[in-house]
């Protein structure tokens, strides 16, 4: 029997992404298939996602005369294996000059409660049969942008369907001013703690992790850590006493786009078996980022370059990578201080540091395939996917031991290199006298290359596809109809 489910996100690759967020909410429903799980996602129709689906036929399958200010419809169409639900509201998702969430200063939108609220009654509506012919038996919301729906569901006209939600990161958490809870179209009652109340004011992922009948993160440890007050961000409480409720499932990466034999990113491709490719990967990335040859080794950040990733550590340890040997390539935008601050260690250390401000898909995978290493020193880190993608491609993680981190990475000790299973280098989060040994480390274990391609080879051979964690997801979705339908 085909169990249908609702995806609810804000971001879906490859229409639509800022993070790891799209990247899970893409491949996820198509690993799902292969479990009997035939997935709808849906997702707002931004302009972005709009010129991504040019020549795709998209068809209104429901309409609003007004949403939350404005009129609305729900378009429908398949692209790329994707069975796609948008919502098309000009004055909520229309043009506007910024990213989904702020504008180009980085500023969140003033409106975004609205436009995420009508997002989640949406999805409530959808999934409730909205559309003729179709309607879920399950819904899976993810991040603040879309736990609204469990409220929405709830008051609903369903209110037993069962409604999991995911939390990437438990700092973003779409906390608003109490003034917007009239306007959300939802009970006096639901204005209450046991409801979307938080601090006096309405909390969108909180009333999600309220309502929901399980709550996933995207790693176990990260499961542990937020039901603690240092990593709970305030809501540590509730997480507590939702007990096995919450659940962490880690994530994984679609092996199809990010495969090193396969790749048209890359200037060779190369497998672990034939790591010879590599070299010319290395060449590619010297020139594009204009470093000077030298034999150390190159690391690599691809990330947003906020404080939560560690990003400050980095820029403090600077000067102990070049002094030791090691060069380095930095590909990501945020904090416009740790940007500046980068471009000026790149000009203080010319040809021994490069940077590129933004976001380039292509470049993400050649930096993975031409680097030695990764590092990802971040303070706290649900999943992460930039150090799976590092192990696929042969590109040694050093990082904290965190979350997310500490389920994927096997450090490479001495019990570890002596049974041949290391994978990586972590280190105590948020110290840079730890980073800074890693990095040492890291450079002595390049210099011992039969070692370094012993750690290298045996991450590319670790399987971090959805084939386990979608098996996982869709268990979880059979068990959650059962039980609804035993109720």
């Amino acid at each position: 029997m085909t169990l249908r489910l609702l995806s609810v996100t804000s971001e879906l690759h490859p229409l639509i992404k800022t993070g790891g967020l799209a990247d899970v909410a893409g491949a996820l429903p198509l690993a799902l298939a292969a479990h009997g799980v035939e997935v709808r996602s849906l997702l707002p129709a931004y302009p972005q996602v709009q010129r991504a689906l040019a020549g795709v036929r998209l068809r209104p399958v429901h309409n609003y005369k007004t949403l939350f200010g404005g009129p609305a419809r729900v378009l429908a169409g398949q692209h790329k294996g994707h069975d796609l639900l948008l919502l098309d509201s000009p004055g909520l998702f229309g043009t506007r000059d910024g990213g989904p969430y702020a504008d180009l200063a980085g500023q969140d939108w003033n409106d975004n409660w609205r436009r995420f609220a009508a997002l989640s009654a949406v999805a409530a509506d959808v999934a409730a049969g909205a559309i003729k012919g179709w309607n879920a038996d399950v819904v899976h919301a993810h991040d603040w942008q879309a736990a609204l729906t469990a409220a929405y569901v709830r008051h609903g006209r369903r209110p037993e369907l069962p409604v999991v939600v995911t939390i990437h990161n438990l700092a973003f958490q779409g906390r608003f001013d109490a003034t917007v809870f009239p306007e959300l179209g939802l009970p006096q009652g639901a204005f209450a703690v046991d409801g979307v109340e938080y601090y006096g004011g309405v909390g969108f992922l909180k009333a999600g992790l309220q309502y929901a009948d399980v709550v996933t993160t995207v790693s176990p440890s990260y499961a542990d850590e937020i039901r603690t007050p240092e990593a709970g961000m305030g809501l540590d409480g509730l997480l507590r006493a939702r007990g096995d409720a919450v659940l962490g499932i880690v994530n994984g990466i679609d092996t199809r786009e990010w495969d090193p034999s396969t790749d048209t990113a890359l200037a060779s491709p190369y497998s672990h078996r034939a790591l010879n490719g590599r070299t010319a990967n290395r060449r590619a990335l010297e020139k594009r980022f204009g470093l000077k040859r030298a034999r150390g080794p190159i690391f690599a950040v691809i990330s947003r370059l906020t404080w939560q990733k560690g990003i400050d550590l980095i820029l403090d340890s600077i000067d102990h990578l070049v002094g030791h040997g090691g060069r380095l390539v930095v590909l990501g935008s945020g904090d416009g201080a740790m940007e500046n601050a980068l471009l000026g260690a790149a000009a203080r250390h010319p040809g021994a540091i490069g940077v590129v401000t933004g976001y380039d898909e292509p470049l993400a995978h050649l930096m993975q395939a031409g680097a030695d290493a990764i590092l990802i020193p971040s303070r706290f880190e649900p999943c992460g996917l930039t150090q799976l993608y590092g192990l696929r491609y042969g590109t040694v993680p050093v990082a904290a031991r965190t979350g997310g981190l500490a389920d994927t990475i096997i450090d490479a000790n001495d019990a570890a290199l002596n049974a041949g299973c290391a994978t990586g280098l972590l280190h105590q989060p948020g110290s840079g006298d730890a980073l800074r040994q890693a990095i040492t480390r890291a450079t002595n274990l390049y210099a011992a290359p039969a070692i370094w391609q012993a750690i290298r080879r045996q991450g590319m051979r670790a399987d971090w596809g959805w084939e386990r964690s979608s098996a996982r997801y869709a268990a979880l979705y059979t068990d959650l109809v059962a039980r609804a339908a035993a109720q």
